[in-house]
């Protein structure tokens, strides 16, 4: 059965009792799929042209709190509705459940019908049309990586937070290691391309129970729906085969953290925009004008990279994790590295983003740092060479707190063009409050430190 449906094929495997249940999903904040699951006449009835969902979906944090604070929607307003709109191009097969198909939404007004600002999906587009409208398309892929850990979530709750990884050392590229956890990732990535989500593959990451699943490129929305999608499934699949995926960035402060590199590069008329082979490194004047602008603005965009406290604990000298706004050519230690170095496939990976970001918010990010240099025609700085963590010291950080990147974000005229003030001041909010929630928490490190002692 093909894995991108058309309403006709849906229609017929209806009609044949292959498929009962679509699954209506949007976006959230936090980049999870949150939504309905319709019974298949349903949606073929009605379903695939709106539902709704209350608007506080994109007013809470992780655990789902009603967060004071947002102009957008609050118990003063009474916390109505959105309206969900499947895009129907997204109708897709979910070959790890039964009979079941998913679609995922715009979020509307529910009044208006207009777009909302600051859904995910709609910023991430916003950035797109601009982009378009200076002729140009966007080719992106972002890499997952996430610890996998034996019991499901409920089972580690129950016992009390024992953390157990899947496996016992560093299994970087480790075929041996990586075997033992193929009851997990063989049907993660088979599952996966049946559902059209092209994957290249699976491999061991930097350290223990670690694994990186890489996605091939995706144009405009494609990237950030590829992965959302393999994401959840990840998370699904793992929870079906008695383990937990865990995209926590960094869980144990004496090991390498997770991150979600993004990988860019703009085409023109179908060709590459990034390759000139007379230029040097093969990278072209809108290639260098594009990543100035990514150096100069990330740290106003880092909030969108790593959006909680704890994605900042991965910034930390000699984990592969950088800590300075600088480029290199292929080297690891730089928040920028270009791929591809004089082939027509050159690119730009920013390697600040942590594995819980939400991809729509990232991209939306970087995108609208990269056309302000496309814009202003801003110039390139000479790249790193070496060590950049010892060799880039006068380089701007990279905001090494969720206090310094949400007073970056609040103070970006850059974002506030690009996204609209009401936009920047709605996730300025969510930072504020994942702050506010962290300090108000009394730690284990805490107790563990005065408990006796203080």
């Amino acid at each position: 059965m093909l894995a991108n449906l058309t309403m006709d094929g849906l229609r017929k495997a209806a009609e044949a009792g292959e498929i009962d249940t679509v699954l209506i999903c949007m976006v959230d904040m936090q980049g999870r799929l949150m939504g309905k699951r319709l019974h298949v006449s349903h949606f073929l009835g009605s379903g695939h042209r709106e539902s709704h969902c209350c608007n506080y979906l994109l007013a809470t944090d992780l655990p789902m709190y009603t967060v004071e604070g947002y102009a957008a929607t609050s118990w003063r307003k009474g916390y109505g509705d959105y309206v969900l709109r499947p895009d129907l191009d997204t109708l897709r097969l979910v070959p790890w459940l039964d009979g079941t198909a998913m679609v995922l939404c715009d979020v509307l007004d529910h009044h208006t019908h207009e777009p909302v600002p600051h859904s995910p999906r709609q910023m991430l587009k916003r950035q797109l049309e601009r982009l378009e409208a200076l002729g140009y398309g966007a080719a992106m892929a972002t890499e997952l990586e996430f610890f996998l850990f034996r019991g499901t979530a409920e089972e580690i709750r129950r016992g009390g937070h024992k953390l157990d990884p899947i496996s016992g050392y560093s299994e970087d590229y480790h075929i041996f290691q990586t075997t033992k956890e193929e009851g997990i990732l063989r049907p993660l990535r088979n599952h996966l391309v049946a559902a059209g989500i092209p994957v290249e593959g699976t491999k061991g990451e930097a350290e223990i129970g670690q694994a990186e699943l890489n996605l091939r490129y995706g144009e405009g929305l494609l990237a950030a729906d590829y992965h959302t999608i393999a994401k959840h499934a990840a998370k699904e699949i793992a929870w079906a085969n008695g383990a937990t995926a865990s995209f926590l960035p960094k869980w144990r402060a004496d090991r390498v953290g997770s991150a979600s590199h993004v990988h860019l590069s703009l085409t023109k008329g179908g060709t590459p925009a990034f390759h000139d082979p007379e230029a040097e490194h093969g990278l072209s004047a809108t290639g260098r004008s594009f990543l100035a602008g990514l150096l100069r603005g990330a740290p106003e965009a880092t909030v969108f990279l790593a959006p909680y406290v704890n994605s900042y604990k991965r910034f930390r000298k000699g984990t592969f994790a950088p800590t300075r706004c600088v480029w290199s050519v292929d080297n690891r230690t730089a928040g920028f590295r270009l791929v591809g170095e004089g082939t027509a496939s050159v690119r730009i990976e920013c390697r600040i983003g942590g594995s819980d970001l939400n991809p729509y918010l990232a991209l939306a990010a970087l995108l609208a740092a990269g056309i302000a240099g496309l814009e202003e025609g801003l110039e390139l700085s000479p790249p790193v060479r070496g060590d950049a963590y010892e060799n880039a010291a006068d380089a701007p950080e990279i905001p090494l707190t969720l206090r310094a990147a949400t007073e970056a974000l609040r103070g970006s005229a850059l974002l506030r063009r690009a996204m609209g003030d009401a936009v920047v001041e709605h996730y300025v909010r969510a930072a504020e409050w994942e702050q506010e929630a962290f300090d108000a928490a009394v730690t284990d490190w805490e107790i563990a430190r005065g408990f006796e002692l203080a």
